[in-house]
């Protein structure tokens, strides 16, 4: 089941023209939430990232209701949603499962691979647009070497994010987290950031250079669907 330009779909295809930019280049930008009690968890933030991209791309809006429409009719049934905007208005409206290790991730940690080549950084990273394909090229090959999590890195070898999120560090009793300016500010990340700030818990941004990884004591990344991720290994070619 999904929903497609106003439409709810039972059929697991859509239907686009050739000439469709958004199958072309991956012209699309797109948001993906958690559903709690059939709630959409962090709506107004989820709207207004996806919102921010229209506005910088000259795009034309959706039709909001039917974007909100849509997105609550797929919450009874799916605790994952991704919605995806494409640039004359078109929204397109997925479901998925949680990852089926999900608890076992979130216990006992994983391992991630540093893509250690900023060709895999993603192209035009403050927005989530459906140009992936960076990320995904560095999970695959991550998965290839037994790890379950890509590091994008810049030109520099700085750690900017993983393929899927945003980066947690921690030493010395103090949070840490990369700067954004080469990254997604996640909406998961704003959330924990406020959540520190507001009980006091001491958190800083900085440039994540090679030197400063090597300082740090635990490591983990967030984003919403998983919410936040222990790192027990890293492989480093």
């Amino acid at each position: 089941m999904q929903w497609y330009n106003g439409k709810l779909l039972t059929a697991d295809t859509i239907a686009l023209y050739q000439t469709d930019p958004g199958l072309l280049y991956g012209a699309t930008v797109f948001t993906t939430l958690r559903v709690y009690g059939q709630h959409l968890d962090q709506w107004q933030a989820h709207c207004q990232r996806l919102n921010y991209s229209l506005k910088a791309f000259h795009w034309q809006p959706p039709n909001w209701q039917q974007v909100r429409k849509g997105a609550t009719l797929l919450a009874q049934s799916y605790p994952v949603i991704r919605i995806t905007l494409f640039p004359d208005g078109r929204e397109w409206i997925t479901g998925r499962n949680l990852p089926s290790d999900l608890k076992q991730r979130q216990e006992e940690g994983i391992t991630a691979w540093v893509a250690n080549n900023s060709s895999f950084s993603r192209h035009l990273p403050e927005h989530k647009t459906g140009n992936y394909l960076g990320s995904w090229l560095a999970l695959q090959r991550a998965k290839e070497k037994g790890a379950q999590e890509a590091i994008l890195v810049d030109e520099n070898g700085n750690w900017l994010e993983t393929s899927t999120g945003n980066l947690w560090g921690w030493k010395e009793g103090i949070w840490w987290t990369p700067v954004v300016n080469q990254a997604l500010a996640g909406i998961a990340r704003s959330r924990l950031l406020t959540f520190f700030q507001q009980h006091n818990i001491e958190v800083k941004q900085t440039v994540w250079t090679p030197e400063f990884v090597s300082t740090l004591e635990g490591l983990g990344y967030s984003n919403c669907v998983v919410q936040v991720i222990p790192i027990h290994t890293v492989i480093n070619d």
